[in-house]
Parts: C-alpha cells; sequence; structure tokens
C-alpha cells in the first residue's frame, strides 16, 4: 500500500526504513529538506492515491494540532489520518470529530520501540473503529515484531494512546527501582563490581527485562555513570497517568513516585538519575547533560 508519513525524526525514519522493507510505498514529509521525500504537505497529499492514509509523527499539542488542521483542508472524505506520536487521549476525540465532520477517518496509535525499532519492531497500541484500522493494517503489519505479539486494537478512540501513556508509567517506575538498586549497591563497599552484578540479573531472575539489558549496555559503556549528570527529564506522559489515576481514584504509589523523583533530580545532582539519564538514552536515543 502506499502512506504519506509526516516527521522523519529518530521514530519516523526509522518507522519509514522498516515499512519500506515490507515492499509498501512511503512518502515522507519533514520539516528538514534533507529528510524529506517531499517539500510540502500539500505534495504528499497529491502524491498519494485514494483513499489515502496520512501519519502523523510530531510532537504532541500545538505540532500535532497544526498538522491535522492543514490535513484536513487537504485529504478527502474516505483518507485517513492515524496520529502516532504521544498525544493525550483527550486530544484524539477531539481531532476524531474534527476530521469526521469531512467524511474522514481517524487512529491514533501508541507507539513503543524507539530507536531499537527499525530492526526489532514497533509495540502498537490503537484506537478508533475497526474499519478505518483495517485500512492501515498493512502498515501496523510491517512495523510490529515478528510473532503474534506486539499489536492490540485497544478500543475506541484514544484507547491508543491512552495505553501507551499507562506503559510509559509503568516504565517510569520500573526504571526507578533498577535506579535505586543500583545506587544502594554503589553506596556500600561490601559490593565491589556493580556492573558484574547487574549482568548477572540479565539469566535466571524475575527481575530481568529489556531495560536490565539495557542498563548493563550503559554501564558497559560508562561503569560507574560518572560522564553524566544526575538530570532526566519527564517526558509528559508519566504527569498525564498520575493525573487520570487521580480523575478515576486508582492509587499508582509507584508510579507516581518515580515521576516526583524525576522532579528532584532538577534539584541535585542525583545519582540514580544517571541511571535513569542512561536508560532513556539507551532505549529512545533520548539527550542526556554531562557531568560538570
Amino acid at each position: 500500500m502506499q502512506l504519506g508519513l509526516i516527521g522523519l525524526g529518530k521514530m519516523g525514519g526509522n518507522m519509514r526504513e522498516r515499512i519500506r522493507r515490507a515492499g509498501h510505498t512511503v512518502v515522507g514529509y519533514d520539516r528538514n529538506p534533507d529528510l524529506a521525500d517531499v517539500h510540502s504537505l500539500a505534495e504528499l497529499v497529491s502524491s498519494l492515491e485514494g483513499p489515502r492514509v496520512v501519519w502523523v509523527m510530531v510532537p504532541a499539542g500545538a505540532a500535532t494540532q497544526t498538522v491535522i488542521d492543514e490535513l484536513g483542508d487537504l485529504l478527502e472524505a474516505g483518507d485517513t489520518v492515524v496520529d502516532g506520536g504521544n498525544s493525550r487521549w483527550t486530544d484524539d476525540e477531539k481531532h476524531a470529530q474534527e476530521l469526521a465532520a469531512k467524511g474522514i477517518g481517524f487512529v491514533d496509535a501508541g507507539v513503543s520501540g524507539g530507536v531499537w525499532g527499525l530492526e526489532n519492531g514497533y509495540a502498537l497500541m490503537v484506537g478508533g473503529d475497526a474499519e478505518n484500522i483495517e485500512k492501515v493494517r498493512p502498515v501496523f503489519d510491517a512495523l510490529k515484531p515478528e510473532g503474534d505479539f506486539g499489536f492490540v486494537h485497544a478500543g475506541k478512540v484514544g484507547a491508543g494512546h491512552f495505553s501507551k501513556m499507562v506503559h510509559n508509567g509503568i516504565e517510569y517506575a520500573m526504571m526507578q527501582a533498577y535506579a535505586e538498586g543500583w545506587e544502594l549497591l554503589e553506596k556500600v563497599d561490601s559490593v565491589t563490581d556493580v556492573r558484574e552484578v547487574f549482568r548477572s540479573w540479565q539469566e535466571g531472575t524475575v527481575i530481568r527485562s529489556w531495560l536490565l539489558d539495557l542498563a548493563v549496555n550503559a554501564l558497559d559503556d560508562d561503569e560507574h555513570l560518572d560522564k553524566l549528570r544526575g538530570y532526566a527529564e519527564d517526558s509528559g506522559e508519566g504527569r498525564w497517568t498520575v493525573e487520570a489515576a487521580i480523575d478515576n481514584a486508582v492509587p499508582l504509589p509507584a508510579i507516581t513516585a518515580s515521576l516526583f523523583a524525576r522532579f528532584a533530580s532538577r534539584q541535585d545532582d542525583s545519582p540514580q538519575m544517571k541511571m535513569i539519564a542512561a536508560l532513556r538514552k539507551q532505549f529512545g536515543g533520548h539527550a542526556v547533560e554531562s557531568a560538570k
């Protein structure tokens, strides 16, 4: 099939390549002309045969709204827009209504896989009407990991991004637990090789995981994380997860504490946040701050 893809950064560029490897045609647009196949949204839309599918992969909020507004004027009834960024689920409901008024379908897709997705595939959590999702199915099949898992039609519009938001909240808490354990091991005199302790956990333990593997990768690069400042940003989805928990009276003590720990990292050079920063760089290519 043909796909228009808007946003060719760390995630979008690799997604374009993976979809092309599966034999599909991808016409990509990015504000950086060195990355783009076409040089405007109008040119992208005119390059696709109808009914069109256009996937938006730009930052949440105003950037996504601007793109969807412009697509609403360029696309035709029967076309479909997929928002694969990290939009808030309440924005999905608004976008779906705006596009539906013009006969344009909408699907929200939570995408996990980071900089490793090109080779390993992307976990996809999607929301929307089954009819619209089926129009995008070949692309979902191209992006997902091999095997039976990695794709879910999570529910109606907004369900995909809500599921991805909860996924990221869990990710916050898991990273925080590894970081706290790492700091405690580093603190005591009796443990003389913390990196190898972490490595020993990679097989046969109940806490083995991909995040643990990435932690070992980070320690192989910088054994005591001396090159990093103990500072870690939050993407916004951790906050949304806690807000949703409050709205629904669901207790999330571990996820909430991990979010507040990120805030604490901005006040002091936190050893735990060195590990959080290292993990975020490993799985997502996120920027880190160097130690002073």
